[in-house]
Formats: C-alpha cells, structure tokens, sequence
C-alpha cells in the first residue's frame, strides 16, 4: 500500500491471496457455478484496481465483497436457471460409499442448495457470508451496510428458516 493511502500493486497482490478462496467460497455459494465464480472474482478485483485512487485501506476488504456479491446478484438475476452442482462439503459425504449413499447424498446436497437459493437475499446473503468468507459480524456488517447486530439477527433467522425448510433439528452453517 502507497504512503499516500491508496492501493498499489503489490498491495493488490498481497489482498488478493489474502482473499481469494475466502470470497470465492462466497461467490460460489451465490452463483453454484465454478467457472462463474472465478470470473466474479477476478472481476471484482479488476474493478478494485480500476477504482484504486478512490479506496479507503481500512475498508477495502469489505468493498472486494461488496463488489463480488453485486456482481454475483447481477449474474444470478440475469440467468435464473442453473445445472446442477453439488454443495460440496457442507454434507460430509464420504468417497467410499454406496451408490444408494451416493444418491442420497446428493438428495441432500439438492435439498440444501435449494433451501439457500430459497432464502431472501439479505438473509442468503448474511449467512452465507458468516458461513464461507472467514469474516467476523461486524465486518459481514460492513460490506453488507448493515449494523453488527443485525448480521446476528439475520443469520439466526436464515438458519432458522434453513432447518424449516430441510426439516431438521440442529443444523448450523
């Protein structure tokens, strides 16, 4: 980072690595589609650097989501239908099981993928966030425009809403 308080190149890099599998976790939980999310991701920083000269340091993690998110919505708003992709790791499927374990599996991958796409967006967004960016609430707070407390309210109210939807008794992103 410049003396001057702007973003150089190198700092460019340094947030990048920093970010990137972070907010790429994010955006593909968005968008569903790996190819998509990387494209987002990189533009999102391509965006970043084109707007170098305006960036507040203390708040350019939060602009980088800010920036991804609004173009994840733009991209999703734009093709409502998606293919199927599965929502890897959040269901703990082993390599070694049966194909009736396997079908299951992916049953469930499918029942939790729609439950998210489901969630209105503030909600959608907020867990989402919590769940794969390694960020804290008051940061999730931050890229969101939204009070610290309200990122607790509205997570507990995604969650809430997700065990409705999937029918179960304890689940936590």
């Amino acid at each position: 980072m410049t003396s001057g308080g702007q973003l150089d190149e190198p700092a460019l890099e340094v947030l990048y690595v920093r970010l990137e599998k972070p907010l790429y976790n994010v955006v593909y939980r968005w968008v569903w589609d790996s190819g998509e999310a990387t494209d987002i991701v990189q533009e999102a920083f391509v965006r970043l650097w084109g707007m170098r000269g305006r960036v507040r340091l203390e708040t350019v993690d939060a602009l980088v989501y800010k920036i991804a998110l609004n173009l994840a919505s733009k991209r999703k708003r734009a093709q409502r239908t998606w293919g199927w992709i599965p929502f890897e790791g959040w269901m703990g499927r082993s390599r070694e099981s049966s194909a009736d374990d396997a079908m299951a599996a992916n049953e469930r991958e499918r029942a939790v993928r729609e439950a998210v796409d489901a969630l209105p967006e503030p909600l959608r967004a907020v867990v989402t966030l919590c769940a794969f960016s390694e960020m804290s609430y008051a940061q999730v707070a931050e890229v969101l425009d939204i009070p610290a407390g309200t990122v607790g309210s509205r997570r507990n109210k995604a969650i809430e809403q997700l065990r409705a939807a999937l029918e179960v008794e304890q689940w936590t992103p």
